[in-house]
């Protein structure tokens, strides 16, 4: 190998355009990165990747619902889903205008270890996320079996309505006939038959009620709407036995599909609305991932159907219960993260990772808070907060540099005639935060900026503000470490009960870094009674802002701040060396696998690559891109990635 290739690492992404009912296919773009170890004064330089929840973040992703509560997936306000024409030369051209780690105060590391190169995501089953529950337990998939019970209607219910009888009723539910009722002909009529359709109708078509009635001689089930439009979305109550919970509660099982997708598909094949849903937080895509599940009123035996006709997804461990899931009530995700051909010894391993699990790594949040092009979210949030919304909807619409796809001429337009109807006719997909801007601006008028911007979804529109306050925190950590390192000092804050409290100099040897905690800007927090509480105010007051008056004139932008932790250490951390030969076989045994007795395919104990296998959990809202970033000292911006060294496979 030449000393330039040695120094090289590359990350590979899924990148997946799938459709609900297709088989998702994969395809890779290899990016190769120079290995550059970053000691905890240097300004980031190197490498890319970002994982959070479940994988790479190479395109924009999906909000958080939930902003400190539960698992972060960040949103980018360029599109959401860039279409199929961006191809990998416009995206690394793109990517060229983005941020790097030093422009979000990502600038240290406590490790003092040599980094090394290794490759993320060879496969994207080399990332594997496993949710906690609020029990701490790690949620598996390993039964796939259907809980008895006496009053399950029979398996006869999938079979018994024709393909066109299917269609007719689910037009009926939909209100998309003009007809009120669609009738069904009993053929062989007998009461067990009649039985049968009447359960497939009900159980197949939540909304739909059914009767009996003979016409001419013959016996005919009729289906009908039994409470209007609200009934789709609300399963019939009569029909649920009331010895059983009223959730389904289920372990989902998925590979490469985030989370709001996945119940998106399954709300399409079991036919019901998306919002009868229930779960403690989203996963990403790029990945495979087990979490826990909810649902209202659909049993065990039809989500178990679903396993013989949906791709990439198993369903499993069901059980009924009183009461649904909230989002933030799992304690956390476990992680089992393979690295592909690395280029560290063994005993750089062993220092890396005794260092992640004594140590632990600083508690930054990752690149993809701040989104993926040229307009930082931070900035965006800045605006808003100071209420200068001519310029939050320049900064949302004005054309980016490198930009490519169905945006770049709705940008034109809109630069071109600011016209908000003009615009949104260039723009194909309507549902992206640009898309649901336009409408606002269309519907209220330019006079009515405010008001325009509230079209957007609020979990979208408060992800801005919080990447403004994510921003913030992260410049002042490194800032923190820098002056006063990894021990606890006078002045650091510490939680008691939920309470924070500056520790006395009487106080200090009872603590460690471990449990210091730093705010995220707001009107109800403390602040450090040290320099650091004084470069909170500078820093704000620098962006224009008064630390003492975070209170918005729309409530839903006050910020009232929060407390996290500086240093996170990971729990149940353990590591492996392995060898391998074939980059395609798997390094990770999956639940699934496991389900079906397929074996790991055996290592070889001479292979050509080496391999860091490595597991750990860690607390909500806590990016795994900075555990792995404090691994392999590396850079996890796209820009340098693609600044550097960046080579598209197709």
């Amino acid at each position: 190998m030449e000393p330039e290739e040695a120094n090289k690492i590359a990350i590979k992404r899924s990148l997946v355009e799938d459709g609900e009912e297709q088989t998702e296919s994969e395809q890779h773009k290899k990016i190769k990165l120079s290995e550059t170890g970053i000691s905890s004064n240097q300004s980031g330089t190197g490498k890319h990747t970002e994982i959070i929840e479940g994988g790479l973040q190479a395109l924009p992703s999906r909000p958080n619902e939930n902003n400190e509560k539960e698992d972060e997936e960040e949103i980018d306000n360029a599109a959401h889903e860039e279409d199929e024409e961006g191809d990998g030369d416009s995206f690394a051209d793109m990517m060229k205008y983005s941020l790097v780690e030093q422009d979000v105060g990502i600038t240290k590391f406590v490790s003092s270890h040599q980094g090394f190169s290794g490759i993320l995501k060879e496969r994207y089953s080399d990332f594997v996320v496993h949710e906690i529950n609020k029990e701490g337990k790690i949620v598996v998939l390993d039964d796939l079996s259907v809980p008895a019970d006496n009053e399950e209607p029979s398996e006869d219910i999938f079979s018994v309505l024709s393909a066109q009888d299917k269609q007719r009723l689910e037009d009926l539910q939909h209100f998309k006939n003009k007809e009120d009722s669609v009738a069904i002909e009993v053929v062989e009529d007998t009461k067990e038959k009649r039985t049968v359709i009447h359960q497939a109708v009900k159980s197949l078509f939540p909304g739909l009620e059914t009767k009996t009635e003979e016409r001419e001689g013959k016996k005919f089930i009729v289906a009908y709407h039994v409470a209007g439009k609200t009934a789709l979305a609300n399963p019939r109550k009569h029909s649920w036995p009331k010895s059983r919970g009223s959730y389904c509660h289920f372990v989902l099982y998925k590979e490469n599909k985030d989370t709001m997708d996945a119940i998106n598909v399954l709300s399409k094949y079991l036919r019901v609305k998306p919002n009868i849903f229930s779960y403690m937080g989203t996963k990403d895509k790029r990945a495979i991932t087990v979490q826990e599940i909810a649902v209202v009123k659909i049993t065990a035996q039809r989500l178990s159907h679903l396993n013989k006709c949906l791709m990439n997804f198993k369903l499993g461990n069901f059980s009924y219960k009183k009461y649904p899931l909230k989002l933030g009530e799992l304690q956390g995700n476990h992680f089992t993260v393979v690295l592909r051909n690395i280029t560290g010894s063994n005993e750089q391993v062993e220092q890396a990772m005794t260092s992640l699990r004594d140590i632990g790594f600083i508690n930054y949040y990752g690149m993809q808070r701040f989104g993926t092009t040229a307009v930082p979210t931070y900035q965006v949030g800045k605006a808003i907060l100071h209420n200068k919304w001519s310029e939050v909807i320049d900064l949302i619409l004005k054309p980016r540099p490198g930009e490519r796809g169905y945006l770049v001429k709705c940008r034109e337009e809109w630069a071109k005639t600011k016209d908000p109807e003009a615009a949104l006719k260039k723009l194909p997909v309507k549902r992206c935060v640009e898309g649901q801007l336009l409408r606002g601006l269309a519907k209220y008028g330019m006079k009515n900026i405010a008001l325009a911007f509230g079209m957007i979804p609020r979990n979208n529109r408060l992800m801005y503000i919080h990447s403004y306050q994510s921003y913030v925190w992260n410049k002042i950590a490194s800032k923190r470490i820098e002056e006063y390192g990894l021990k606890a000092v006078p002045g650091d804050l510490v939680l008691k009960g939920v309470t924070a409290v500056p520790i006395e100099e009487s106080d200090v040897e009872k603590h460690t870094i471990h449990d210091i905690v730093m705010p995220l800007p707001g009107f109800d927090v403390l602040y450090p009674k040290h320099t650091i509480g004084k470069a909170y105010e500078e820093m704000m007051a620098t962006d224009g802002l008064d630390i003492n008056n975070m209170k918005h004139k729309i409530r839903d932008y006050s910020l009232s701040g929060a407390y996290r932790k500086i240093i996170i250490r990971p729990q149940n951390v353990t590591w492996e060396n392995l060898v391998y030969d074939d980059n395609k076989i798997p390094l990770v045994h999956t639940d699934v696998e496991k389900l079906e007795g397929i074996p790991l395919p055996e290592s070889s104990k001479d292979g050509k690559y080496k391999a860091l296998k490595m597991d750990f959990s860690l607390p909500p809202s806590t990016y795994a891109t900075m555990a792995i970033r404090e691994v392999l000292k590396m850079d996890t911006s796209i820009r340098n990635q693609t600044l550097l060294n960046t080579v598209w496979l197709r």
